[in-house]
């Protein structure tokens, strides 16, 4: 997710409205890189077994459910092809957990137990380089299945704590206040990046980094394609942000593992709220 965004979402809004489309998304930069986004691929920290998540009566609506983008449906059936395990969308520790603008992280400071650094093209260090497990042997499957087809994919942003996450959001609130820090920035628990299950990609070349016409990347083409097949979802889709809180973010990727993740590219269902019964998240409650 883009949070040190120049232009502020609100913004982005007019000028979508306007008729001006990708070309008005904000620019955004990491706050850690590296020297290079080149550099050569980090050895992973060791290996912890991935956290026992608690199951969940909750399961994807159905496809014919689909609703309009300001309004998601409620979850009445199970999905065509039933999953063969189902997770909870509440438990962090879950690859199914929904955090939004309507659902913050309980507890708000949770952290993963198991993050670790993947085995992949950092152009980030520090706590940003860090993904849970689970997600950092799926991310490594992923960016060597792009390398094998001539795509060169860096980790741009991974785990963001509590305390990262308050700095970044109170810096905000002090230069343009509450209301615009909203449409530019997480708040504190309330982030995908604190559950180690999500992380920004760049493009191997460096080029447009968290800028609208990373979407044209071959990155953020390649993923956009082929991120299901490894347990992937593009979290922030093109013209859906009246669902999730957020405008497109062709960088932001998601593991919700592989079955929920393929099971919604067959189904064209674009975001996790929709297929996962919830309301829509436009802002906070």
């Amino acid at each position: 997710m883009c949070y040190n965004c120049g232009p502020s979402r609100r913004s982005f809004a007019t000028l979508l409205a306007a008729g001006v489309g990708m070309t008005a998304l904000a620019a955004c930069t990491p706050d850690t890189r590296l020297a290079s986004p080149t550099a050569a691929p980090s050895p992973s920290g060791p290996q912890t077994p991935t956290p026992t998540v608690a199951t969940t009566t909750a399961v994807p609506a159905p496809a014919a459910s689909q609703p309009a983008p300001s309004k998601a449906p409620p979850s009445s059936a199970p999905p065509s092809g039933v999953l063969s395990r189902q997770f909870s969308l509440n438990d962090p520790a879950s690859q199914w957990v929904i955090v939004n603008k309507h659902r913050p992280l309980a507890p708000l400071q949770f952290v993963p137990a198991d993050l670790v650094q993947p085995r992949v093209q950092l152009a980030v260090s520090g706590e940003a380089s860090l993904l849970n497990s689970t997600t950092a042997g799926a991310a490594e499957k992923l960016f060597a299945a792009a390398a094998s087809a001539g795509v060169t994919i860096t980790l741009a942003s991974g785990y963001r704590s509590f305390q990262t996450q308050t700095a970044t959001y109170n810096g905000y609130v002090s230069t343009r206040g509450q209301d615009s820090a909203d449409t530019a920035s997480a708040r504190p628990g309330f982030s995908e990046h604190q559950t180690g299950w999500a992380f920004d990609i760049g493009d191997g070349g460096g080029a447009c980094s968290f800028q609208p016409c990373f979407a044209e990347q071959p990155a953020a083409v390649w993923a956009k394609a082929n991120a299901y097949k490894y347990g992937f979802v593009v979290r922030y889709p093109w013209m859906l942000n009246e669902i999730t809180g957020y405008y497109y973010e062709p960088w932001h990727l998601r593991f919700i593992g592989l079955e929920a993740a393929t099971d919604m590219a067959n189904r064209g269902i674009g975001t996790l709220e929709e297929y996962f019964g919830l309301e829509a998240a436009p802002g906070y409650l």
